[in-house]
């Protein structure tokens, strides 16, 4: 089962990175980081349940990595949202 998350986690992390390439806008390319980050997340929780096969817990330190990262990255797409829409309001006076 952990190996099913970990190739849905490096797919994503691969789609991420391919849309911050290839996308030019800059609204895909802030859903493009974000789809990157949930990737990573999802990497970090698959290392941080790998012991629990072997009847082990869970390592609690990725955890609290993921927790606070889901944070910093809520605060930090509603600052480039606001940031690429004061960027259009810009243009368009």
């Amino acid at each position: 089962m952990i190996t099913i998350f970990g190739i849905c986690a490096s797919s994503l992390v691969g789609l991420g990175l391919y849309g911050l390439i290839v996308h030019p806008s800059p609204l895909r390319k802030i859903l493009s980081f974000n789809v990157l980050g949930c990737g990573i997340f999802l990497l970090l929780g698959t290392i941080a349940r790998r012991g629990a096969d072997a009847g082990l817990g869970g390592d609690p330190v990725p955890q609290a990595l993921v927790i606070t990262g889901i944070v910093v990255a809520f605060s930090a797409t509603a600052l480039a949202l606001m940031l690429a829409r004061s960027l259009n309001d810009e243009d368009d006076q």
